[in-house]
């Protein structure tokens, strides 16, 4: 039953259930992209496993999200279960055993995988406002910041180094306004305490290094199977637009790093984008404008991309138009919105003379779809309502001893598993600061503070004291390599003055400045330097 270099999806049924014909994907139009929808507990996932097993037998790379667990069997053999085997014989399907598929398990927080990371650098200003909710004003900011870290030789790998380059940018606003464009402390204040927002959400986990390399999620067995990459996403799922602006990232990666290749004979990798609704919801016009164009573009590199969602009405048009081969799983018909979506649907096939398509999509069982693939020359073919193959994995999820034997031999295990903090923006930007203060302040230059005053200063938080929540200073001290300040009398002449230097009193007074601007957050945070950046 199985055809060379097709993947077999299903078989469609005569009026009377008779087998008609086994219903295939060809994979030279595999890259031509492809819809899966359906209501929730029709199949969908099911689906999403047979072509994932489809691809990776035909030796095909393939990612694909797991947003609640389920996927994760398709590392595991399957069990010849009754329904399975009554499915697999009512489509004539001979060949159905059951078999486990080489899999790479990928997590953001490196709890059920390997950490995928990707650097501030690599996600670039457009995605960070979009994962920040920025407004015009901020993103045009965020834009000067990358300009600004270009021009300087500034890494951005983590969001400490954005956040010292934000504080170097709120210091000199003014400079920084008469190069670039007026540049507002009030737009740099919004985005830190956005970058503070994305501390708290887990988005700090995400960026660092080592960067995750594409080559990783697009490798091959030596018998010449493709590598299933699986993305837990059930923890990602509680922070959607984080979920959303890494599947972006790593799609927009894929489109600018990979050559062109024309149409091959089968696809270079295959994305599977779950609940897809969440690239589209609320995302401004330059982001839709920018998956349109990679969706209608990255066919040509060879990558395949697949969205599955509830609700065909979740997919822009210009989307929609791009995505030829089709898997419509039941639809309900309960409210008005969703009787424009079963319409819609239905208007998306080409007709069957034997069926109305919109009638059979509300009619559909578990396991059942509505089927079209590209044919021939690239045409759809007639829309067929088919059975849905029985998956060779496991249906169902892993246990957790079986993932961590799996990740412990992973083919990249060790590779991401282990963070590294080189040399980047904020630690420039903190020895430059150094630097001048010792260049502009002769270094044994002393001043005298009288001691009451010093006293005094203390309790107010001016220039000459100290800032007094309990141990900021000693920090600042520490970091400078400084001993701790001597208790206030301790070595003092007759005169009752404290002796204290010019770069004590500079650098003392550098962060004070940095912790107020983030006085709400000092309870949780400790000081990295005179620059203020904090890290949970």
């Amino acid at each position: 039953m199985l055809e060379a270099g097709k993947l077999l999806v299903g078989g469609s049924r005569n009026p009377d259930e008779t087998l008609k014909k086994p219903e295939y994907l060809d994979l030279k139009f595999g890259n031509r992209h492809g819809l899966v929808t359906g209501a929730t507990g029709t199949g969908k996932t099911v689906t999403l496993q047979v072509l994932a097993e489809g691809f990776s037998a035909a030796g095909v790379p393939v990612f694909c999200s797991d947003i609640k667990g389920d996927l994760s069997g398709i590392a595991a053999v399957g069990e010849p279960k009754d329904f399975l085997l009554k499915r697999a014989e009512a489509i004539q399907f001979a060949e159905y055993d059951n078999a486990a598929f080489p899999t790479i398990f990928w997590d953001l927080y490196g709890e059920k995988g390997h950490r995928v990371r990707s650097t501030v650098a690599e996600m670039g200003p457009l995605l960070l406002a979009r994962l920040m909710d920025a407004t015009d004003a901020q993103e045009g900011v965020l834009n000067i910041a990358f300009k600004i870290a270009d021009e300087g030789g500034l890494p951005l790998l983590d969001l400490k180094d954005l956040q010292a380059l934000l504080n170097y940018m709120g210091e000199h606003a003014s400079e920084i306004s008469s190069r670039f464009g007026f540049v507002s402390k009030a737009s740099v204040g919004s985005l830190q305490r956005g970058l503070l927002v994305l501390e708290q959400q887990g988005a700090e986990h995400f960026f660092g290094e080592p960067a995750l390399k594409i080559t990783d999620i697009m490798r091959t067995t030596t018998d010449g199977r493709g590598m299933v990459s699986i993305l837990a996403a059930d923890r990602l799922m509680m922070n959607p637009r984080l979920y959303a602006t890494f599947l972006l990232w790593l799609l927009s990666e894929l489109f600018e790093e990979l050559p062109e290749v024309g149409d091959p004979e089968k696809p270079r990798l295959v994305f599977f984008f779950d609940e897809a609704h969440l690239f589209f919801s609320e995302a401004p016009k330059v982001l839709l404008e920018r998956v349109e164009q990679v969706v209608r573009l990255i066919r040509s590199k060879g990558v395949g991309l697949y969205f599955i969602t509830q609700n065909p009405l979740d997919v822009p048009e210009t989307v929609l138009a791009q995505l030829g081969n089709r898997v419509q799983h039941a639809l309900r018909a309960y409210t008005p919105r969703e009787q424009k979506a079963v319409k819609t649907a239905a208007e998306t096939f080409r007709a069957n003379p034997e069926f109305k398509t919109e009638e059979a999509i509300t009619l559909l069982g578990t396991g059942e779809a509505l089927v079209s693939t590209l044919e021939g020359k690239g045409a759809p073919s007639m829309v067929e309502r088919a059975l849905i193959r029985p998956p060779s994995g496991r249906i169902g999820p892993l246990t957790d001893d079986e993932r961590r034997r799996l990740i412990a031999a992973s083919p990249v295990a060790g590779q991401y598993d282990i963070d590294i903090d080189r040399e980047s923006a904020f630690e420039i930007l903190m020895a430059r600061a150094e630097k001048a203060a010792q260049a502009e302040i002769p270094k044994r230059a002393e001043v005298e503070v009288p001691a009451d005053e010093q006293e005094a200063s203390e309790k107010s938080g001016s220039a000459a004291g100290r800032w007094t929540l309990p141990g900021f200073g000693d920090a600042v001290d520490e970091a400078l390599g400084k001993a701790p300040p001597k208790k206030r009398g301790e070595g003092a002449g007759r005169s009752g003055y404290q002796r204290e230097t010019v770069i004590e009193a500079a650098m003392k007074s550098a962060a004070r400045s940095v912790a107020s601007s983030v006085a709400n957050q000092i309870g949780r945070a400790l000081v990295r330097g005179i620059l203020g950046s904090l890290k949970r």
